[in-house]
């Protein structure tokens, strides 16, 4: 079901838990009352396709992440990209939809974050690059895009609908090795710049106000897709994995941090089936760091990709919880990301990375716990996914008051 109108009023933890602040509360409110509301995309621009041909001297490489929470089933549940007050995520020239309430109110079970594609080559040459989402939509991109589909004005509950797949083109982008590296900069706190410490080739794109430069092309995204492998939380604490395609993982990671300590198990090539233990916590984060790169790297990407990667998703992948992290399966991510480029690179590497937040017992005892005392500090580190927690725990209840408490707490915590 989508996050509609109904949605917002028949669950209060949800509601307060995304509209904490009285501000988000009001936005909240106009949701309730105006039922749908439209989403503008930017305006389309005719593609103009090169006749497809290989180009030897080029190579492309693309990372990204996959972001789902599990429920009770394994399955992912919807979810909201909820930010409690902080520094905005990304710089302010990045491009995204507009909208009064942006992408908070963009509910989906998937959340595709940070795709960035590099480019190699030792010539200055130009490229033309296309790609869509399965069951999805694109929320942000950067450069300026030639493309981007759907046109037309979209509703809150958008993903739920019949729609046709989202997709993005950029239809001239000049790949020069010796192009200055003069990328906009604002928002120094953003993990997004990272992304650029890399040997790629700049990449320039004609955009609406002039010349946008970059070291990659960037964008993101929100879907309903299907993923190729469930995660279960048993009554033991153990987790079950189970790959629900005939498509080898390549490895899986179970990381587990409290406090100060965390913990991790990496499993290279798991069967069909597996029962993962939780991890002691008495790893590290270097050595966890260390571990990543390696696996990227034995996937295609180049060191200081795998670096950028890891580094770009230290204060997220690393947070308080559980979670399962996994290698997509790159027949996976060609058949839910099909990306196309002109000329065709001699090699085009995809590393996606997906992770399953799981609603642990150890979770679930700290949100209690943290309700109860209010202690908001706690609470915030579960960051944007305390709303899914929380719609989890609510679902669990069979008392209404409990329910009610909940809702009382939560807002207290913000007040």
């Amino acid at each position: 079901m989508s996050w509609s109108a109904h949605k917002c009023m028949s669950s209060p933890v949800a509601a307060i838990a995304t509209f904490a602040s009285r501000a988000r509360r009001a936005q909240f409110l106009a949701c309730v009352l105006l039922g749908v509301t439209t989403i503008g995309l930017a305006s389309p621009r005719p593609v103009h396709r090169r006749q497809s041909h290989a180009d030897p001297g080029l190579t492309a490489h693309e990372w990204g992440t996959f972001t789902a929470i599990a429920g009770s089933d394994g399955q992912p549940v919807e979810w909201l990209p909820v930010q409690y007050p902080g520094p905005p995520e990304l710089p302010g020239f990045v491009e995204h939809f507009k909208s009064a309430f942006g992408k908070a109110l963009l509910s989906g079970r998937v959340r595709m974050e940070t795709p960035v594609i590099y480019f190699y080559t030792g010539h200055e040459t130009s490229v033309s690059v296309h790609v869509s989402f399965s069951k999805g939509l694109l929320t942000e991109w950067y450069p300026h895009a030639s493309q981007l589909q759907p046109s037309t004005p979209l509703t809150i509950s958008a993903l739920s609908e019949p729609h046709e797949d989202g997709s993005i083109a950029w239809d001239a982008v000049t790949v020069a090795p010796n192009l200055a590296d003069d990328f906009p900069r604002e928002n120094a706190g953003s993990h997004y710049y990272t992304a650029r410490e890399t040997s790629a080739a700049p990449v320039s794109v004609r955009g609406l106000a002039g010349e946008q430069r970059e070291k990659f092309l960037f964008y993101r995204g929100v879907s309903n897709v299907s993923l190729p492998l469930s995660a279960i939380v048993l009554p033991s604490g153990s987790i079950q994995f189970d790959n629900r395609t005939a498509q080898p993982i390549p490895a899986l990671i179970l990381f587990e941090r409290r406090g100060d300590k965390l913990g991790y198990h990496i499993v290279t090539s798991p069967q069909t089936r597996a029962i993962l233990e939780t991890p002691s916590v008495s790893g590290t984060l270097d050595s966890l760091r260390s571990d990543l790169e390696d696996l990227f790297v034995a996937q295609g990407l180049f060191r200081d990709e795998a670096r950028a990667m890891v580094t770009t998703w230290r204060d997220s992948w690393f947070e308080e919880g559980s979670r399962l992290f996994y290698i997509v399966p790159r027949t996976y991510v060609d058949s839910i990301l099909p990306l196309s480029i002109t000329p065709v690179p001699a090699q085009l590497v995809r590393v996606f990375v997906g992770r399953i937040e799981l609603v642990t017992a150890s979770t679930q005892r700290s949100v209690e716990n943290a309700l109860a005392s209010r202690d908001r500090a706690t609470l915030e580190k579960y960051g944007r996914f305390l709303d899914p927690i929380l719609r989890i725990l609510a679902a669990k209840q069979t008392d209404p008051a409990r329910v009610e408490r909940l809702f009382d707490d939560l807002s207290a915590a913000y007040q």
